[in-house]
């Protein structure tokens, strides 16, 4: 057991509890050494959702088993160590670092005589916590509620008609029935409000295709620095913080890149290791933002030693929601904290780009240059359908000049001796597919053989 020191806030004292489990097999068990850095990780992430919570822990215990135990999870002879520090520190509540059965919750709070909190319900309080719009709210409820209905248990009995007697004649069904009810009534308006949601989504995304405006996603491990970096490529002034879920609610700006290409780009919710697959679902109206984006930017938190595991789970997450086969830009992000690390763009043999490294802290000193190198690639992806054309404007069409000044990039403009305009354009292949469906473009359209200055 593990003495921690006080913060002194007012959050509640929590006793943590961290359980070290074979996830293959016994030989994988045994090389304890090997899986060292990740266990260490393991259980920093885990005291960390502690204190993004707001609770304050007071002591950590540690141990491992071969297989969970059935009545305690965590075997007999831990329970009572667990037992024994509640009543030292006075704590207010224990969080286990694992899944919990219902019956297993329940046994555990009977023994330690506070509340017991498994990983699942810790993420979900802090979900709460973070949730600001009203569609996150929905789905922080909805969450909520699917998990507490397989934790039901009978707290009443005045309602109880097997009991029978005088007075204790009751409605014809039990406390737990009732609860079970208007838990399934509530779950069943909640899916109805997200059905609406994500209609409304779903009618945002088809106006963006309309507009033939790209959606580029951020995704990846909680506090890898996203919501930083969406700040400083948006210029705006989204709630980011050094604490795991900080970003909750999706966020969507239009960005200019350049060669006078735009984006839109989509700040989502941060993923951890071994998130419950019910949590993903419940966030299906957010994470459609994810699935139908154009461009996925996986931001990494290239200072952590265990990257590249968390990029297999951010990877596991995304296949559970359908957007494996999404492009991916790989975005190592925080370099500052590495030593003698500048920013750039790492690319293979045939000058495909692999990864960017780079630091959303203005006061990293290549801060601009890996802003700038990231918004130039997004923009060579997206510039890869582009196509040049000499255009010939008459003085009379003038209005010309501001369409294309806004709609595509000038390589160079001439006059003639006859006042046209010779411009040479670049854009996308949609975008003069769009100028063509214009009135009058086509015979502004010259061949290079025809441009007399």
């Amino acid at each position: 057991m593990f003495e921690l020191e006080r913060p002194g806030g007012n959050g509640e004292r929590a006793v943590l509890v961290h359980i070290v489990l074979p996830k293959q097999d016994l030989a994988q068990f045994s090389a304890v050494d090997e899986k060292a850095s990740e266990q260490e990780e393991a259980l920093n992430e885990f005291y960390d959702l502690t204190t993004s919570a707001g609770a304050e822990p007071v002591a950590i215990i540690k141990g491992k088993r071969y297989r969970p135990e059935a009545k305690y999870f965590i075997g007999t002879g831990k329970a009572e160590e667990v037992k024994e520090a509640v009543k030292h520190y006075e704590a207010d509540l224990v969080l286990v670092n694992h899944q919990l059965s219902p019956a297993q919750e329940r046994n555990l709070e009977i023994l330690f005589q506070c509340r017991v909190l498994d990983r699942t319900g810790l993420i979900l309080d802090i979900f709460a916590q973070r949730a600001r719009s009203h569609e996150g709210k929905l789905q922080v409820e909805l969450a909520q509620l699917s998990h507490l209905s397989t934790r039901l248990v009978k707290g009443w009995s005045h309602l109880e008609r097997q009991k029978g007697g005088i007075g204790l004649r009751g409605p014809g069904e039990t406390q737990l029935e009732t609860d079970r009810r208007l838990l399934g009534a509530r779950i069943k308006q909640l899916n109805k409000r997200l059905e609406k949601v994500r209609k409304q989504r779903e009618q945002s995304r088809r106006s963006r295709q309309r507009a033939e405006l790209p959606t580029v996603s951020l995704v990846g491990y909680t506090n890898a620095g996203k919501s930083t970096l969406f700040n400083q490529l948006t210029k705006s002034s989204v709630y980011s913080a050094d604490q795991l879920f900080a970003t909750l609610d999706p966020t969507l700006r239009r960005v200019e890149l350049p060669k006078n290409l735009s984006m839109v780009l989509a700040d989502t919710v941060g993923f951890v290791s071994d998130l419950p697959h019910d949590l993903v679902d419940a966030f299906h109206a957010t994470l459609l933002e994810t699935k139908e984006a154009d461009l996925l930017l996986h931001v990494v938190d290239s200072h952590t030693e265990n990257r590249h595991k968390h990029i297999a789970e951010v990877d596991s997450v995304l296949k559970h929601i359908g957007a494996e086969a999404t492009p991916q830009l790989l975005v190592y992000n925080k370099v500052d904290l590495l030593d003698n690390q500048q920013a750039r763009v790492e690319r293979d043999n045939d000058g495909n780009v692999l990864r960017i490294w780079l630091s959303s802290m203005e006061s990293y000193k290549y801060y601009e240059q890996g802003i700038s190198l990231l918004l130039e690639v997004i923009a060579e992806y997206f510039g890869k359908d582009r196509m040049q054309q000499w255009l010939k404007i008459p003085p009379h069409a003038g209005q010309w000049r501001s369409i294309l000044h806004d709609d595509t990039e000038i390589l160079e403009q001439k006059y003639n001796e006859s006042g046209d305009w010779v411009v040479h354009i670049e854009t996308t292949s949609r975008q003069f597919d769009k100028l063509n469906k214009i009135s009058g473009f086509d015979e502004l359209v010259i061949d290079v053989d025809e441009i007399t200055l």
